[in-house]
């Protein structure tokens, strides 16, 4: 079996368990909060506004914001050059709209994780991990990506986190 065919077979898997109407739209709605990162920037100005009389902290949440930011730019282009088109699977519409019809890396993924990365050195990593896997995750049950998209944001982000220098606790608080 080729990677493309278990990129494939993993998400149709994803497109045919686990499915009701219910689940379907409260999936839907929560991976909207991912896109363009807007969660991810609203909690990082968040941040920086609950620090405000703390020059340090909300420096450290707006470099966070803008790195968040500046994925979601940088994934972008990526997205341009590859040009990897959207799943298309018989009988299995898509459950969302997407922005382009561009698919890798998964900006959701990116911007997910590069977030999860760089708050992290700011507040408990747990939850923002397991809430960018989830949003992440959200991107094949409604069938708008394939896993390899997600696998490729979620390492993309990462690396854009920890080479922006955002990441290290003692720089960050």
């Amino acid at each position: 079996m080729s990677p493309t065919d278990l990129d494939t077979r993993l998400l149709v898997l994803a497109r045919t368990y686990g499915h009701t109407p219910a689940r379907e739209r409260a999936i839907a709605a929560f991976s909207r909060t991912g896109e363009h990162g807007a969660c991810w920037l609203v909690l990082g100005l968040t941040g920086a506004a609950a620090n405000a009389t703390r020059p340090a902290g909300r420096t450290a949440w707006l470099r966070g914001t803008a790195t968040v930011a500046a994925s979601y730019a940088l994934n972008t282009a990526v997205k341009f050059v590859v040009r990897r088109p959207r799943p298309e699977l018989p009988g299995l519409a898509p459950l969302t709209s997407t922005v382009t019809g561009l698919s890798f890396p998964s900006a959701h993924a990116t911007t997910s994780f590069a977030a999860a990365r760089t708050y992290g050195a700011l507040m408990p990593a747990g939850p923002l991990y397991a809430a960018a896997g989830l949003i992440a995750l959200s991107r094949i049950y409604l069938g708008v990506h394939y896993p390899s998209d997600i696998v490729a944001g979620a390492l993309f982000g990462t690396v854009l986190a920890v080479a922006a220098g955002t990441t290290e606790v003692g720089r960050c608080r």
